[in-house]
């Protein structure tokens, strides 16, 4: 359904050493990496696409973080949720919802939220039952 989702950044550095962090903890590839452009982007194992790319607007304006808007990375594991819940945290993140089961999505929904240091909202989710 996607190409790529873009997600805007003004402190490219501070953003990639996040991005990276939380990446590397889903398995996530990076793609391409270019900080004198700056801009960055992943995409999972043994795909092209979708890429999750962090840059600066490319109109030259400074990053706002929407209200409203979130992107949702998909973790194999309720244990790899709580440990890019913990990475996002240590990596300059703010909790948005602790790890845990959202049975209002459905029985095994286990997701964690978070904001980057940018305020862009994500959430890392699990839809699979407990191993």
């Amino acid at each position: 359904m996607f190409s790529h989702v873009f997600l805007g950044v003004n402190n490219f550095e501070r953003a990639l050493a996040f991005y990276s962090a939380i990446m590397d903890t889903l398995g996530i590839q990076q793609r391409f990496c270019e900080p004198g452009r700056p801009w960055a982007g992943w995409h999972s194992a043994g795909a092209t696409r979708p890429l999750l790319v962090i840059a600066a607007p490319h109109n030259g304006m400074p990053h706002e973080a929407g209200n409203g808007q979130m992107i949702a990375l998909l973790a194999d594991s309720r244990a790899a949720v709580r440990r890019a819940h913990e990475t996002a945290l240590r990596h300059g993140g703010s909790d948005e919802g602790a790890p845990g089961l959202r049975p209002h999505y459905h029985p095994h929904y286990y997701g964690a939220y978070f904001r980057d240091p940018e305020g862009n909202k994500l959430c890392v989710a699990c839809h699979e039952p407990e191993n």
